[in-house]
């Protein structure tokens, strides 16, 4: 690759950036910002004020044309309440987010396949996909699938932090649960790939991972995840199974959570969150329980603040990632707005520019930004649409 000057790279970087497709596929704006009582995603906010870290003008300043909104529904009590509670939030967090989209249809939209993305940016218009984070908001019905998929989620991911009834996952305290998927995951899967979903493996066991890309049809994906070889953290990936990703026709979208980015002795901020779900694990969804999770969620993070971190260390995993799986199967998602970013050169959502700024100094080109910055997840949200039915 050829190596441009730093003054060469200043010069061009904001253009190749607007030439770009870009897409992030995993922000938590829905969950964190848009159930909030008069928070308005057409106004400019501040990290700094209110902690969010996406809205309509900064999506525009950050030069990010499409975003996979991610409704997540924290998991409590796997009980037939517990569930259906879940559910109930899941589908009001979507309506919600639909209302904000519909009112700010002038400058977003909904993106159901790959061209709407495409169609949306040159329409100069934000594309928003919706996807599912944690399966266990769908219950133990995996009709459910087809339900989300008619409000418009296009991407499902099985799991959180502890097990569900779906599949196991890769930081539950309590160890495997079903060895991977159960077998309503299975069945999930299936639909999934009947209805045109992409299966999204972050947060998942391997062997989670392992089951998926036997029993998937279609290429599946990492939505917010990085490569354990840089950062051995249980909610990264080994080289042998990113590997067998990228040879599926998978992709890795390289997350910036800092606590998944450098090796942190022990993972005890990550061990420490899961006792506080193990804690609230058989409480049933109210506002008290809500209230008093994050109470205790704060005190938990206070006692364990994440790394130091730094933007060299985010490229550091894009650089690997690139290295083991090559470059048509690596991508971004942030995981802003649900604990990634927030370090100094990718704070929000308009400091996106600055990874095609460090990139191009490291000479890479403009096809291969395009690939990784949209390219790739375009590709697999064809290989779904075409694997449908």
């Amino acid at each position: 690759m050829i190596q441009l000057s730093a003054a060469a790279v200043s010069a061009e970087a904001t253009a190749v950036h607007e030439r770009l497709f870009t897409i992030d596929t995993h922000i938590d704006t829905p969950t964190a910002s848009l159930m909030r009582d008069g928070w308005d995603f057409g106004a400019r906010h501040a990290y700094a004020t209110d902690r969010s870290q996406c809205d309509l003008p900064r999506m525009r300043e950050g030069g990010i044309d499409a975003l996979v909104f991610a409704v997540y529904v924290g998991q409590l009590a796997r009980t037939p309440e517990g569930l259906r509670l879940a559910h109930e939030r899941a589908l009001r967090c979507f309506e919600r987010t639909r209302a904000v989209l519909a009112a700010n249809a002038a400058a977003c939209g909904l993106a159901l396949t790959a061209d709407d993305g495409l169609r949306l940016k040159a329409e100069g218009k934000r594309a928003l996909y919706l996807s599912i984070e944690n399966a266990y908001s769908l219950g133990r019905d995996a009709g459910n699938v087809a339900v989300f998929a008619k409000l418009g989620v296009r991407m499902l991911g099985l799991t959180h932090m502890l097990n569900n009834d779906v599949a196991d996952s890769s930081t539950d305290p309590r160890g495997a649960e079903w060895g991977g998927l159960s077998p309503l995951g299975r069945e999930m899967v299936a639909e999934a790939n009947r209805l045109g979903l992409v299966l999204d493996a972050s947060h998942a066991s391997d062997d989670t991972l392992r089951d998926l890309l036997e029993l998937s049809r279609a290429p599946v994906v990492l939505s917010h995840s990085g490569p354990r070889a840089v950062a051995d953290h249980p909610r990264n990936v080994g080289d042998e199974l990113l590997g067998a990703l990228a040879a599926k026709g998978g992709v890795l979208q390289i997350n910036a959570l800092p606590i998944s980015l450098v090796n942190a002795p022990g993972n005890a901020r990550t061990a420490a969150i899961a006792e506080v779900l193990i804690r609230f694990k058989d409480h049933v969804l109210s506002a008290e329980t809500l209230a008093a999770e994050d109470r205790a969620y704060d005190v938990v993070c206070a006692a364990h603040p994440n790394p130091p971190v730094t933007f060299e260390d985010f490229v550091r995993h894009i650089e690997h990632a690139v290295a083991v799986m090559g470059i048509d199967h690596v991508g971004i998602g942030c995981d802003f707005d649900g604990g990634g970013g927030g370090f100094a050169g990718l704070r929000d959502v308009t400091d996106y520019p600055a990874i095609t700024r460090a990139l191009l100094a490291r000479g890479w080109s403009e096809a291969e930004l395009a690939k990784l910055w949209g390219g790739n997840t375009l590709r697999v949200l064809r290989a779904v649409e075409a694997k449908r039915g």
